[in-house]
């Protein structure tokens, strides 16, 4: 028995929880979701608007005028006056639909379901092809796990999106899934905290939470992040602590988009074949972390695979939902054996 086995770690982790959530801001968490995030059913919205204009003529800046119609389960059709611009870097410039980023006025979202929402991200399929709305259905699924996973997440709203798309003279119809995804001052000011624009090492961060986020970027096998320059990351000043937060899994290998790329540091690939290949990122850090957070997805494992059954009848291909469960089935195989969390996790970890 190796010193990271289950039944050696149980007592002092106990230990270790009991300080440790003495010095946990997550206990003081107050924030509670907004009305458009307080549960998981499917919004339905619709927009006009052209997705080369968008491309072409929008940026921080100007934004392009539509309206955004919604609704929810049986209620009728609401709408309100939105502004659009695009957002992103590797989407926008390889991808067929702009990533989009939606400005609401304050009196316009005014008793409605986005009321308190100035600014939110649609997150939309990259390319017309087949697998498209199954690739979105695993991201949302993404940011759901991290929900349990961490306190500290962002708010998603999986949407079925009516989208006309003008082309000259002509509308072309899409009927696509995306994620409303909510803004990084909301998730801060639902925390209590602000919004760190700085560059920090990840050792600098909150150590728990560092891990819990290594941990997770592992689960579903996603390189592309990095909370020291906040790639695909947003740090949050919280009680003199600093805390990554994480988002944009689209290269991940749970989702397995046709586009993902294995990532590269200092102008060096990875040491690993393809997005599907997972490889520990994370730095090293008190083995009694690692046996704390080891616990925590132990003990959600069945929460985890029962976030990804609801969505079961969301997928159009079966087989894509089959190969999401076994994805994470294999990551939980690592947790349980010890050799394999010896091997693969803890000789893994960063030390610069």
């Amino acid at each position: 028995m190796g010193k990271f086995t289950i039944l050696s770690i149980l007592l002092p982790t106990i230990f270790f929880i009991t300080i440790s959530n003495a010095q946990d801001p997550n206990n003081d968490l107050q924030g509670s979701p907004s009305t458009l995030f307080i549960n998981n059913e499917v919004m339905y919205i619709s927009l006009k608007y052209s997705n080369k204009d968008i491309k072409k003529e929008t940026n921080d800046s100007t934004f392009i005028t539509s309206f955004l119609k919604f609704k929810e389960k049986e209620q009728a059709w609401d709408s309100l006056e939105v502004r659009l611009r695009k957002r992103g870097n590797f989407r926008l410039n390889n991808c067929y639909f702009a990533p989009i980023k939606i400005k609401i006025k304050k009196k316009e979202a005014k008793n409605t379901l986005f009321e308190g929402h100035k600014n939110l991200k649609l997150v939309l399929p990259c390319l017309l092809q087949r697998d498209s709305n199954d690739n979105i259905i695993k991201e949302y699924l993404a940011y759901k796990l991290y929900e349990i996973v961490s306190p500290y997440h962002f708010k998603t709203k999986l949407v079925h999106f009516s989208y006309e798309e003008i082309k000259g003279k002509n509308i072309k119809p899409h009927q696509i899934f995306g994620i409303l995804v909510e803004d990084d001052k909301n998730v801060a000011s639902r925390m209590g905290g602000k919004i760190l624009d700085i560059k920090t090492h990840p050792l600098n961060q909150m150590p728990l939470e560092c891990v819990r986020n290594s941990f997770f970027q592992y689960m579903i096998g996603n390189t592309d992040y990095s909370t020291a320059y906040q790639h695909n990351t947003k740090l949050i000043f919280l009680k003199n602590t600093i805390i990554p937060v994480p988002f944009d899994f689209d290269m991940c290998g749970m989702v397995n988009t046709s586009y993902a790329t294995v990532s590269q540091i200092n102008n060096e690939q990875l040491s690993i074949a393809n997005v599907k290949e997972r490889i520990y990122r994370g730095f090293k850090r008190d083995p009694n972390l690692f046996a704390e957070v080891r616990l925590e997805f132990l003990e959600n494992r069945s929460v985890i695979l029962g976030a990804i059954k609801e969505c079961e009848l969301l997928f159009e291909n079966r087989s894509e939902y089959i190969s999401t469960i076994e994805y994470i089935e294999e990551f939980f195989q690592v947790l349980i054996n010890d050799k394999k969390f010896e091997k693969e996790i803890v000789s893994k970890v960063r030390t610069n």
